[in-house]
């Protein structure tokens, strides 16, 4: 049994996309279908841009999803493999519910461009913060995160694995956190090179607005189940997944629930697809008696064809 899973944000980097879209048609007719839906230049943004543009969250949404699903593509048209469940982290959440047929992929990168910059102002850049936290236990890192709002908020965002777990929050009080898990013995604690405190309670206004847009966008019935960052469940009910998006923006990414949900339904083999192969490092140690590959590039094609 497989399973397709889409990274989120953290997965960027210059020049994403570009040789498979060099190398396969449909790749490069997602970029150009990309282009014509945001109206601006997506495809040079990825190949060629500033990272410091890239890095902007209104601009890395749409970028990888878009890189995403022209792996996707080339994936479906070069194999035939196919999932049984399909997961998001984060962002690519996003990207599942197009891999699965809900949501159309022109639908999937206008509404992650909407999101990125109802995220990004929902707060001022500099006033939030996220950090990787790592060996430090979850109860403990519960009541870290309490000890260190003295007023503000900070609150686990993502829960990648038992060892690694990511806050957010106001920017001081994520660095105040980040203090006290070190004298308590974190393996590592680090503020991570992002633009805003997502999936924590600061995102309140972004999930608002995303809500209003969201109601215009269609769906339809998914192909197969798609475990949701919420839930850490799979559900194959389109009617969810609104709600569920929304939800999504202040929430934190149950992530590590979510493969062991897949892990316990009998899944044998992960394929991370789009830029970079974040989500493969961590599966690799959250199930370790399975397949992982990915796919991001023509090198990562080749070995998965192999």
């Amino acid at each position: 049994m497989d399973a397709f899973v889409f990274p989120g944000q953290g997965s960027q980097y210059v020049g994403m996309g570009k040789d498979l879209t060099e190398n396969f048609n449909s790749a490069k007719l997602i970029f150009e279908e990309a282009n014509d839906a945001l109206g601006f230049d997506i495809k040079s943004l990825c190949f060629s841009g500033a990272e410091s543009d890239l890095r902007l969250t209104a601009n890395t949404q749409p970028a990888i999803l878009t890189t995403s699903i022209a792996a996707l593509r080339v994936l479906q048209n070069e194999t035939d493999i196919s999932p049984s469940f399909v997961a998001g982290h984060s962002l690519g959440e996003y990207s599942a519910l197009v891999c699965c047929g809900a949501l159309s992929f022109a639908d999937a990168v206008q509404t992650v461009r909407q999101r990125g910059t109802f995220m990004q102002e929902a707060v001022p850049v500099g006033v939030g913060a996220m950090a990787a936290i790592m060996g430090v236990a979850v109860e403990e890192l519960l009541n870290l995160c309490q000890e260190a709002s003295q007023g503000e908020v900070v609150v686990p965002a993502n829960f990648n694995s038992p060892a690694q777990i990511v806050i957010a929050g106001h920017k001081t009080a994520v660095e105040r956190a980040i203090i006290l898990a070190k004298e308590r013995g974190a393996k590592r604690a680090l503020l991570l090179p992002v633009s805003a405190p997502f999936h924590s309670p600061l995102m309140v206004p972004a999930a608002q607005r995303l809500k209003v847009e969201l109601e215009s966008v269609s769906l339809a019935p998914l192909a197969c189940p798609l475990v949701s960052n919420v839930e850490a469940v799979p559900y194959q009910d389109e009617s969810k997944v609104k709600a569920l998006l929304v939800e999504q923006v202040c929430a934190p990414v149950r992530w590590s629930e979510s493969i062991q949900s897949m892990k316990d339904s009998g899944v044998a083999r992960y394929v991370e697809i789009g830029p970079g192969k974040v989500l493969s490092g961590l599966n690799k140690r959250l199930d370790r008696t399975a397949v992982h590959k990915n796919i991001g590039d023509m090198d990562s094609l080749k070995k998965l064809q192999e």
